[in-house]
């Protein structure tokens, strides 16, 4: 996936919006105005940042070479993901989703439901 797919997979999520808070080098895709991810347009390799449930961050970083800890965010809480070969289109839509669901879960009942009736 190069960046637009991503961008494209991100914002096709219900509710999905997207904006430059930081600077123009960083593209941040937010729901209901909290950030599930962020796309650095300035570094040379493709990549996306995504949050992660602590456990599941520390096995993704033991399986995947590409994935590691975002130097934006709590490492703990978050990954950034090299978009190369060894990781497939399958798993990187699924940790975008994982991220995407976190938030969700993470927002207010009235947030949820508004989101639930776009």
């Amino acid at each position: 996936m190069n960046i637009e797919e991503l961008r494209e997979y991100c914002l096709n999520l219900k509710g999905a919006t997207e904006s430059f808070p930081f600077d123009e080098f960083s593209l941040v895709l937010k729901v209901q105005n909290k950030m599930f991810a962020l796309i650095p347009l300035d570094n040379p390799e493709t990549q996306i940042a995504l949050k992660c449930d602590p456990e599941k961050a520390i096995a993704l970083r033991e399986e995947f070479s590409c994935i590691v800890p975002a130097y934006h965010f709590n490492k703990k809480h978050w990954n950034s993901v090299i978009i190369d070969p060894s990781i497939s289109r399958d798993l990187l839509c699924e940790l975008i989703q994982h991220s995407y669901n976190l938030v969700v879960a993470g927002l207010p009942k009235n947030l949820k439901e508004e989101l639930i009736n776009m």
